[in-house]
């Protein structure tokens, strides 16, 4: 078992202590779970509120929380919680990145001929590296890896079980692959004749900027002629699709089943929420935000907040929503504004087309 000073923890986050820094943490743990030997954090009132149940060692929490201290042995005071406990889970959980694996070539491993691999780099059992791919220092590649020929993996990179690299595929330094990724599939491309689909062969590239981490079973199409480009820092969760030829910029968070049309660039900094569907050849601006299950159609300005289908600005998509849901209502009010139009002295004939005598009603309504 792992054991930290509070002080040491404190100083690794760049943090300050209020109460004892010899403390000894032990382990980490979320707020509802937390007890004596555990750290824990809190971002919010609701989650300060659940400490007052336990007494973990101690805390991470930010200026304006806990402000009566911590309540047990330590606080740890940093700007952002999650950040700093981001930073710490490594320390009690070494090998959680799957930088714990040996260096070397599992005997079932298939290389082909002209592959180059740099120092310290891991190869796992039944991998098949093809010719002429070159894999870079202290990278480590899970079992069942296929790396096609001449593709180009940065150093540190961690690749999981089953992932394909194919061929056309370049990528930067410290890239998380997560099982069952394919980079550099074909991309949709078809042109019609006489009523049949016709393939377009995709030659391009599909470009992996540093930094990169892209979740399980999620696929990025090469270009088809150009580059499919994702740029460093951007992370993509479990079962997303990216399109041939899409560039899509640095830091972006694109979370899970979102799926991306062909030739749509998209800035920096931007968000994309869970099952957002993007349309081809548009311009998503930097730091946008798309809410889940938007359906984009059109191009999205800069830091704009977009949501609904069609998307549109989220204050418009709401104001359309509250009236949509008041169709009941106002369907239900019409049809009592019907029966008493109908009722009406001097009315006859119905509300459909029946005619009234002189000096009609409905004034009331």
């Amino acid at each position: 078992m792992s054991e930290f000073r509070v002080g040491d923890l404190a100083a690794r986050v760049g943090g300050t202590v209020e109460g004892d820094p010899d403390a000894t943490v032990t382990g980490i743990a979320p707020v509802e779970d937390a007890g004596p030997g555990d750290l824990t954090f809190v971002t919010s009132r609701s989650w300060e509120r659940a400490l007052s149940e336990i007494r973990p060692t101690a805390v991470l929490a930010p200026d304006g929380l806990l402000a009566d201290g911590a309540p047990g042995e330590a606080l740890i005071r940093v700007s952002d919680p999650q950040v700093a406990l981001g930073r710490l889970i490594p320390l009690f959980y070494p090998g959680a990145n799957g930088d714990d694996a040996v260096a070397g070539v599992h005997p079932t491993a298939v290389l082909g001929e002209g592959v180059r691999l740099g120092e310290d780099v891991a190869v796992g059992a039944y991998s098949v590296l093809e010719s002429g791919c070159e894999i870079g220092d202290g990278t480590v590649l899970g079992p069942h890896v296929h790396v096609g020929a001449g593709a180009v993996l940065g150093r540190e990179c961690t690749i999981d079980g089953s992932a394909t690299i194919l061929g056309c595929v370049r990528m930067g330094d410290r890239v998380r692959i997560h099982p069952g990724v394919r980079l550099g599939t074909d991309g949709y491309g078809y042109a019609q004749e006489e009523g049949r689909p016709v393939k377009i062969p995709q030659v391009g590239r599909c470009v992996i900027g540093d930094d990169v981490e892209i979740g399980a079973n999620s696929t990025v199409d090469r270009g088809a002629l150009g580059d499919t480009v994702i740029g460093a820092g951007t992370k993509l969760d479990n079962l997303v699709h990216v399109g041939h030829n899409v560039r899509i910029g640095e830091n972006c968070m694109i979370v899970a089943q979102v799926g991306v049309a062909g030739s749509t660039d998209i800035g920096d900094r931007v968000q994309l929420a869970g099952q957002a569907g993007i349309a081809g050849h548009l311009s998503i601006g930097d730091g946008a935000r798309i809410a889940a299950q938007a359906g984009v159609i059109g191009d999205v300005p800069a830091e704009a907040t977009y949501s609904g289908y069609p998307a549109r600005p989220h204050a418009e998509a709401m104001r359309a929503s509250a009236a949509l849901f008041r169709l009941p209502d106002l369907v239900r009010r019409m049809r009592r504004l019907e029966v008493r139009l109908d009722e009406a002295p001097g009315r006859t004939g119905g509300s459909d087309g029946g005619s009234d005598t002189a000096g009609g009603a409905g004034g009331d309504a």
